[in-house]
């Protein structure tokens, strides 16, 4: 997979991930605390993606 893939890729999952985190925290319920932690984790992923690739 080329560079400019992968990042427009990562660049859609950090979007994605944002608007979990947003979209949980107006909900006031387990399920909003799901999706926050579900946009953490995405976040987190990306995070260790990044750094695996510049080690």
């Amino acid at each position: 997979m080329s560079n400019v893939v992968r990042n427009v890729i990562m660049i859609i999952v950090f979007i994605v991930c944002l608007a979990l985190i947003f979209i949980g925290q107006k909900n006031i319920s387990a399920t909003g605390l799901c999706m926050e932690l579900a946009g953490l984790v995405g976040l987190l992923v990306l995070l260790f993606i990044y750094n695996r690739r510049y080690k």
